[in-house]
């Protein structure tokens, strides 16, 4: 049941990182049909990740109210009504407000996926097993990104981006019924003061037929402000500024350069034209997602080297490197960038570098330590703000990359976002707070009574 819980909890990092990075390339064909503005594409661009933010930070609460189960398995749901609205869609109007929902139902998989986990497995497993999960979500953009290349390759039509969003809709039934068969959270029930309920569940997910626990140390009594107002009381204000400033200023990086991969490897081979036929723009869009594939496959190299050592090195130390690493990419591809002397091995082998760095850092990390410096009341929340935080930051980059891309060029853009990550690795030493090997419970100890 644990391996279940675990697999169950994957498809959502693996849907967001496939229906995201297909978007970037279904974009221009979507932009053609519709006859797109500048400013439609932005906030078609934007719409999933506004939605994002907005079901990071309130469904993912929910999970704190409602349980972790109902929550796991409505998001699923709610994923479906969006990609068929997105698939069916009559205009651009539609389309925006379509990723919108998708985008909720992404965002509420943010916390409520990484609690299932951290939740239900071992301490000693912890970071390699979310992280696992999270890895879906490079597993997603890689395969996203190369199934949309060879749906463009077999079908060369404006009208193929609708097939990136109906082909998720039947494994993502299968994952809400799936999700149905999964136990609720027994800390979660023990918070709630569900003794039974909690012996229940748990015995459900060991499969065991009888288990008994020692009633949870009393926790404190139930505070008159907002949860939000909580998170920034002096006890959480150290674990909240660490999860969400760090996860702002990376995704700034990350969902600026990879949902603009396409445009940029474009622009950099000299593939976009404003006045190009329909027949060069699905050309040019394919030889832009197969580029993008290949860079891409830096995520899974860093993924896979975080799994290996987060639970070794610990969280904050390959936070701060990942985050030095990412600067060290972009600053490459900028050298590579200038006007001057372009040169096209440079930028690729600046972005390959940051996609590496970004994973084994800042993009799994972030979310690694979200779910862990908050108590179990507020894991939820806290989880869900971090991650609408972050989603902000790539809310502005959906709108101000092309925009600065085009008014500033690549070389004078990358030293900023390079910028942005040498900040997030200063946040990251100041409000470190290290989880490595520590039960969930031990950094929020109940208060001594009497």
């Amino acid at each position: 049941m644990q391996w279940l819980v675990w697999a169950l909890a994957t498809a959502g990092k693996f849907f967001e990182g496939l229906i995201v990075f297909m978007g970037g390339i279904a974009l221009p064909l979507v932009s053609e049909q519709f006859q797109l503005t500048a400013l439609d594409r932005g906030l078609v661009t934007a719409a999933p990740l506004v939605g994002i933010l907005i079901g990071a930070l309130g469904l993912g609460g929910l999970a704190d109210r409602l349980g972790r189960r109902p929550v796991f398995i409505a998001e699923m749901l709610l994923l479906v009504v969006g990609l068929v609205a997105a698939a069916l869609s009559p205009n651009g109007a539609c389309f925006a407000a379509s990723l919108g929902v998708v985008g909720l139902a992404l965002g509420a998989d943010y916390p409520a996926a990484h609690l299932v986990i951290s939740e239900s497995i071992p301490v000693a497993m912890r970071g390699r097993l979310v992280l696992g999960a999270f890895s879906c979500q490079a597993l997603g953009a890689v395969l996203g990104t190369a199934l949309a290349a060879q749906l463009l390759g077999l079908r060369p039509e404006l009208g193929t981006w609708r097939l990136f969003y109906l082909l998720p809709v039947w494994p993502v039934l299968l994952v809400a019924l799936g999700r149905l068969f999964l136990p609720e959270s027994s800390p979660w029930l023990l918070s709630r003061g569900d003794l039974q309920g909690a012996e229940r569940q748990l015995a459900r997910l060991l499969n065991r037929s009888e288990l008994s626990l020692e009633p949870a140390a009393p926790m404190p009594p139930p505070e008159p402000e907002a949860p939000w107002r909580q998170l920034f009381q002096p006890r959480l204000r150290r674990a909240t500024t660490l999860s969400a400033v760090p996860w702002f200023l990376q995704d700034v990086s990350t969902y600026g350069i990879g949902l603009f991969t396409p445009l940029i490897m474009a622009a950099a081979f000299g593939l976009g034209s404003p006045d190009a036929s329909e027949a060069a723009l699905i050309h040019n869009d394919l030889l832009a997602a197969r580029g993008t594939a290949l860079i891409n496959l830096a995520f899974l190299v860093g993924i896979g080297v975080a799994m290996g050592l987060a639970d070794r090195w610990g969280r904050i130390p390959l936070q701060i490197l990942g985050f030095a690493g990412c600067a060290a990419g972009l600053l490459l591809a900028a050298a590579g960038a200038s006007p001057s002397h372009q040169q096209l091995p440079l930028i690729v082998a600046g972005f390959v570098l940051f996609q590496f760095m970004t994973n084994l850092g800042p993009n799994a990390q972030t979310y690694l330590l979200a779910g862990e410096v908050f108590p179990t009341p507020l894991r939820g929340f806290g989880a869900g703000l971090a991650a609408a935080a972050g989603k902000l930051g790539a809310v502005l980059a959906a709108f101000g990359f092309p925009l600065f891309l085009a008014h500033w060029g690549l070389h004078r853009l990358l030293p900023l976002l390079a910028l942005c990550s040498l900040l997030g690795a200063a946040v990251t030493w100041y409000c470190r707070i290290e989880t490595k090997g520590l039960d969930l419970n031990s950094l929020h100890p109940a208060p001594p009574t009497g």
